[in-house]
């Protein structure tokens, strides 16, 4: 359809289809809302009841929920655009936000892309183009390999001429997919093939650069925007450095270590980066940071960033405004000398996995969600209680932001409003998260892209069992739970009869089971209401100070304690003075299977797709050795051999879908 022009020439946006999914999808129904632009959703089967489906004026199904048959498909979007009369798409970020192809056909529609041009998109979504592009220009660079030569030997004698460590990249990716770190050189053929493969699956393109591995540096982006008037500004930079596996984990702005001097210099670089490709619209040029103050580009994302936000408290804009103000012809009518930074501003990104597991990506339902509402704080979510978290979607599932006058500010803020935000039912990162604000270094802003790695480990996030004013806690809570069901299936029972017994002492006894700990907590109610409460050798008093709905607070030896629950079947989820807590009582336990994966039975670690599978049966294999990959949330996961012996059964081949727990593989021990 045509757009409508106004007196100015400007192209008229009324109605806008977002072509996006969560909390991104949200955000951008908001602003349009608040500037009375009509809103249109597209859904996948299992998002038919999301947030975002429910917020826009109208919806379209696209598809299935795998990315490939419905928010991959430009001629879904586009199909919708037509029926809803849609005169402009927004893309949000990932999915479709970057695919130069999608950009064009949006403009040969007759529809308003809200985002840089197809050119502009493909120069720069080409990891090893737009370096050319940038040396040209003369923005820093790191040293590397960009060729169009693609052979494994090629890449083999580049990377020996480099110098290790280096960086493996895809040259079409970015969220640290299709990326890898090799230290020396006989790990690159491997870090080659499984980069490619990644980034084949994630991008459609195996192309692959090279480069120098900056040794700990931060890393630094710079929030460019660009009008169609050579209007070109900075709106300062976000310090995303806190990264796990290349995943931004931690963001925030201004960067701790910046200086005036170096912010003139990396934002100027910024605006030659978008004014040397003509750009238009929102982008961020991000840039990595070493010890000694020297930058160098890293890539340029042609899109809105997921960290925004923190740019947004910062300097008092609204960046999907911007967009729409851009998209639609207008100028920026900001100059540079008229953007200041004000106060401190960090945002987290909650994400639905394990950290005691590897952090593998969960699944499951959204039992219970909720966070507090105080100044300061602001919260990007796309989910809500009820909703199934998938495997087809990427794992972050909600973004929480906090502001304030200094960086300490901001910072306590955000450790107390994570204590409260309570989500049951799928395992998150939130505790994670709080250990990694409370860390001496992060405290100090004296961090590198090496945080996570060096204070915590990649691995895994060890925490420490529960203590015994937790299980007292959590066995009083579950005992007003149980008594609150009881009483609710009795007729006209008064109150003053709870817990009435004829004989001397009326106790209530769990066995509660948190992750590896089991404790044997016993409840005793007493007469003026408060209880006495045995975990193990143990013994507690506790108070209850006050309840309403799923929090509660309680004086336990005299020491207040905050407590927030929801009971699902056998699983009590509770979050115990900031510090999330799942436990199972085992003497109502029924049903289940004790067995696992014990090395004998390799069952899936999550829900996921079958990439490849490296054995068959017969095959003799080593502990540590590949069996297969299975995908989940846009990343590729080893399943790796526990044991020595030989494969007994396989159960899976390339391309199924497994869940959770399933059994893939069978191998028979060398000992038996």
């Amino acid at each position: 359809m045509d757009t409508e022009l106004g007196a100015d020439g400007m192209g008229r946006i009324r109605k806008l289809l977002v072509a996006n999914r969560g909390e991104i999808a949200c955000r951008v129904m908001r602003t349009a809302r608040d500037q009375g632009i009509a809103t249109v959703a597209v859904y996948s089967e299992p998002d038919a009841t999301a947030p975002h489906v429910l917020m826009a004026d109208e919806a379209v199904l696209i598809g299935p929920g795998p990315v490939g048959q419905s928010y991959l498909v430009p001629e879904k979007i586009l199909a919708a655009a037509a029926e809803t009369k849609a005169d402009a798409v927004h893309p949000g970020y990932g999915f479709l936000s970057e695919n130069a192809d999608f950009s064009a056909a949006v403009d040969a529609a007759g529809l308003i892309f809200v985002g840089p041009s197809a050119e502009a998109i493909d120069l720069m979504g080409n990891k090893a183009a737009a370096k050319r592009r940038m040396i040209e220009a003369g923005v820093p660079c790191v040293p590397g390999y960009e060729g169009a030569d693609q052979k494994d030997e090629i890449l083999i004698a580049e990377g020996e001429k480099i110098g290790f460590p280096i960086m493996v990249k895809a040259a079409a990716g970015g969220g640290g997919r299709g990326m890898r770190l090799v230290e020396a050189g006989e790990g690159l053929p491997a870090a080659i093939a499984t980069a490619r493969s990644e980034a084949e699956n994630a991008f459609g393109s195996g192309e692959l650069i090279l480069e120098k591995a900056i040794v700990k540096p931060r890393h630094v982006e710079v929030q460019v925007f660009a009008d169609s008037h050579g209007n070109v500004i900075h709106l300062g930079e976000r310090d995303c450095s806190v990264q796990r596996r290349h995943q931004k984990v931690i963001e925030e702005a201004p960067c701790p270590v910046m200086t005036p001097e170096l912010r003139d210099a990396m934002g100027g670089a910024a605006v030659e980066a978008a004014r040397s490709i003509n750009y238009r619209g929102a982008g961020t040029v991000e840039f990595l940071l070493d010890a000694g103050g020297e930058f160098y580009f890293l890539e340029m994302n042609t899109r809105l960033q997921v960290e925004h936000p923190v740019t947004e408290e910062v300097t008092g804009l609204d960046l999907v405004a911007l967009q729409l103000r851009v998209a639609e012809g207008g100028e920026l009518d900001l100059p540079q000398e008229e953007v200041f930074l004000d106060g401190n501003a960090i945002e987290v990104r909650l994400y639905a996995e394990d950290p005691a597991n590897k952090f593998l990506p969960c699944t499951g339902t959204v039992n219970f969600f909720d966070t507090p509402s105080r100044p300061g704080v602001r919260v990007d979510a796309g989910i809500v209680a009820g909703q199934e978290i998938s495997p087809f979607y990427d794992p972050m599932i909600a973004k929480i932001i906090t502001y304030g006058e200094t960086r300490e500010v901001a910072r306590k803020l955000m450790v107390d409003v994570l204590r409260e935000t309570a989500l049951f039912g799928v395992r998150t990162n939130r505790d994670f998260l709080i250990a990694c604000l409370e860390n001496d270094r992060f405290a100090d802003g004296a961090f590198s892209t090496a945080f996570i790695a060096e204070e915590f480990g990649e691995e895994g996030f060890s925490e420490t069992p529960p203590g015994a004013r937790e299980m007292a806690v959590l066995g009083v809570r579950h005992y007003l739970l149980d008594r609150g069901h009881a009483f609710d299936k009795t007729l006209n029972l008064p109150d003053a009869l709870l817990g009435f017994t004829s004989n001397e002492e009326l106790y209530t006894s769990y066995l509660l089971a948190c992750g590896d700990e089991t404790s044997h907590v016993i409840v005793r109610a007493q007469k003026d209401g408060s209880f006495v409460v045995n975990v193990g050798d143990e013994t507690l008093n506790v108070t209850l100070r006050n309840v309403e709905g799923a929090r509660a607070v309680m004086l336990v030896d005299g020491e207040t304690v905050a407590s927030t629950v929801h009971l699902s079947g056998d699983t009590l989820h509770g979050l115990v003075g900031g510090r999330g807590l799942d436990c199972v009582n085992l003497l109502a336990k029924s049903g289940g299977s004790d067995e696992g994966s014990d090395g004998r039975r390799v069952l899936a670690p999550m829900h996921g797709r079958v990439v490849e599978v490296f054995v068959a049966a017969g095959d003799a294999v080593q502990k540590g050795e590949r069996l297969a990959i299975i995908e989940a949330m846009k990343m590729q996961h080893d399943i790796l051999a526990e044991i020595n012996g030989s494969v007994d059964d396989l159960l899976i081949e390339i391309d199924q879908q497994v869940g959770a727990e399933d059994l893939m593989i069978t191998i028979v021990a060398d000992d038996e």
